[in-house]
């Protein structure tokens, strides 16, 4: 082996490891183990499968999109965080469809417990708890995963899913101490082994606020936030959402609490130099709001149940790594926090991960086959970004060990095609987080449609299940009828009566049920009004409206879709010398070597490649052919 000191004791033989058991980890390992290849599952500790360390929540703002999308293709995230839901909402209700999102308060535990059963009930996988210490490599090719114990795992495919535990360090104020997330152990080993493979080596950070005991919360001095019930759940194998047993709070910080922060500032390790790594941009601490927006007043804070069966209540919002006694101090200023019992201490956590430029968009490692990575180790935030990437990682893992073509979303397929494509081209220079904006075919991609654009994806994989399927095929079948059915024309006069009451002049012929949608009059009204259309499931019913209310955007959106196709579909060899190609500039050729892009629109997409270096690509191809 290639390897220095890969001696040890040959523990087990297996087609592939999966390292880590976080969101990533499992989807990972899940996949391999249902597409028949024998997994084994690595992790530092059992207790900390599909943990949730920082906020109790599945999904969010493009978040829930991805969960969604991953549900659709048959992964587990969405059915697990439907099964231990508190609380389930629908996110930006008053925009449009194409941003709407879902957002369940989980139940820390019972989301650990059941992925965990989950697990431990997959066939061909196998769980052992074991620290992984190096990568063995051979011809180029992964040969095995060697443990911190000395035994040897030996496999052909490796999806290295680290979390925040690669070197992980803890700081507080001004203790720092070498940690894994929630007092886990960290991972000492595996960074070495990392970088003599090839990895390009980074570290970024993230936090978490405290947590308090609900019992010594003054609740009535916040905002009740409900969940909603009339709205779908996360998984298409299930009829009806979650229900809402525990409900969530608003307050807010205010100038009391800003005062104290800024009057301590030289005890953050944000501000004193103690932290240097870079950490996320859009989930900032509350150090960092408060001093980045001085002109705002107050900042939400939601308080969010961890569990039923804990009084431990999670702040959303006030993320920190101030000392002990400033955090006390800072949470007394917040209304109903005034008597609060810290519980938990919120911290910083600094931890290794690698450059994805050194990745490909199968999300196999440029420089050893075989070796893939996936979730926070790509430099990404969030359990349901690493949950998409490790089921991504799985599948072509799987695909590969088959000897079949690999498995990529485009950007145009899914909301995972636009992150996956984001690490692999631009790469990141601090924690990513999926969001709408990042996404330029959204109207396109809503979590309405996830099933639409990817199921049959999935049955081609061998992801999807025989009944996951037929269920699939029942709801599009029912789409297809209701569509054809809004095209009934209602009379004349019929029509005038009830378009009065939103304005519009009585028509000059007879409308059919889709123009009145056309003209915003809401799919409930018609149904209430006309007695139409009832027999159909309200998930059914939601994707046929938005499907014809915003038609005109669609039928735009599924152009632009078809041009950018065009450069997707012209080849780039993997082969290519960019400095040989005359008329590149210098920056472009750089960058076009470092990403080595597999067709033409991926390059386009590459931060310093512009129209004309695509021109000359264009050119270039088509005199090789």
């Amino acid at each position: 082996m290639e390897n220095e000191g890969t001696t040890g004791f040959l523990e087990y033989a297996a087609d592939a490891v999966v390292v880590g058991a976080g969101h990533a980890g499992c989807e990972a390992a899940l996949a391999l183990a249902r597409l028949g290849f024998n997994t084994a599952l690595l992790t530092l500790n059992l207790d900390a499968i599909a943990f949730l360390p920082c906020n109790p929540s599945i999904g969010g703002t493009a978040k829930g999109h991805l969960v969604r999308e991953i549900d659709a293709l048959g992964g587990q995230m969405g059915i697990v965080a439907d099964d231990t839901a508190l609380q389930i909402r629908m996110l930006n209700v008053g925009k449009g469809a194409a941003v709407q999102s879902l957002r369940a308060q989980s139940d820390k535990n019972a989301y650990h417990r059941e992925m965990k059963r989950v697990l431990e009930n997959t066939e061909n996988l196998r769980i052992i708890q074991a620290e992984a210490a190096e990568i063995l490599v051979e011809n180029g090719k992964c040969a095995g995963v060697k443990t911190a114990y000395g035994s040897v795992i030996s496999c052909r495919a490796v999806v290295l899913c680290t979390g925040v535990y690669l070197n992980g360090e803890t700081i507080t104020g001004a203790l720092v101490q070498k940690s894994g997330p929630n007092g886990f152990a960290p991972a000492n080993l595996l960074t070495e082994s990392l970088a003599k493979i090839g990895f390009s080596i980074r570290r970024f950070k993230t936090g978490t606020p405290a947590r308090v005991d609900g019992r010594t919360v003054d609740y009535a001095r916040c905002e009740i936030q409900n969940g909603d019930t009339d709205i779908y759940a996360f998984s298409f194998m299930h009829d009806t959402p979650p229900a809402n047993t525990l409900p969530c709070y608003l307050t807010y910080t205010n100038l009391q609490t800003h005062e104290v922060i800024l009057e301590n500032l030289e005890r953050s390790p944000l501000y004193n130099g103690t932290i240097v790594s870079t950490g996320p941009r859009y989930c900032p601490s509350i150090e960092t709001k408060v001093v980045r927006f001085k002109d705002k007043e107050r900042h939400q804070i939601f308080l969010e149940p961890e569990g039923a069966d804990t009084h431990e209540v999670y702040v959303q919002g006030m993320s920190t790594s101030m000392p002990h006694d400033i955090q006390r101090a800072m949470y007394a200023t917040v209304a109903g926090l005034e008597n609060a019992d810290i519980m938990r201490y919120g911290y910083a956590i600094e931890y290794d991960c690698i450059d994805t430029l050194d990745v490909l968009p199968t999300l196999e490692f440029k420089k050893v086959e075989g070796v893939y990575t996936a979730g926070q180790i790509n430099g990404t935030s969030g359990y349901e970004e690493a949950a998409a990437q490790g089921l991504i990682a799985g599948v072509n893992a799987a695909l590969k060990l088959k000897g079949l073509p690999p498995f990529i979303l485009r950007r145009d397929e899914a909301y995972i095609g636009v992150l996956i494509d984001d690490l692999v081209t631009k790469g990141t220079d601090e924690p990513y987080r999926m969001m709408t904006s990042r996404a330029e075919h959204r109207i396109c991609l809503r979590q309405d449609n996830a099933d639409f654009r990817l199921t049959e994806k999935g049955r081609e994989i061998g992801l999807v299940s025989s009944e996951r399927y037929e269920r699939f095929l029942a709801r599009k079948a029912a789409y297809e009828a209701l569509l054809a059915e809004m095209k009934t024309r209602v009379p004349q006069k019929q029509a005038a009566e009830f378009l009065k009451k939103y304005g519009y002049d009585e028509p000059s012929g007879s409308v059919s049920y889709a123009d009145m949608i056309k003209r915003s009059v809401p799919l409930k009204d018609i149904v209430a009004h006309f007695g139409v259309f009832e027999g159909y499931a309200k998930n059914v019913r939601e994707t046929a409206e938005i499907a014809v209310k915003y038609e005109g955007y669609l039928k735009q959106g599924n152009e632009l879709i078809e041009r950018a196709k065009r450069l997707e579909d012209k080849a780039l060899p993997v082969d290519i010398d960019y400095d040989t190609i005359l008329g590149l500039r210098l920056e472009a050729r750089e960058k076009l070597n470092r990403v080595r892009p597999l067709n033409l629109g991926q390059a386009g997409r590459i931060s310093g490649v512009n129209p004309a270096d695509i021109s000359v690509l264009m050119v270039w191809l088509s005199t090789r052919k």
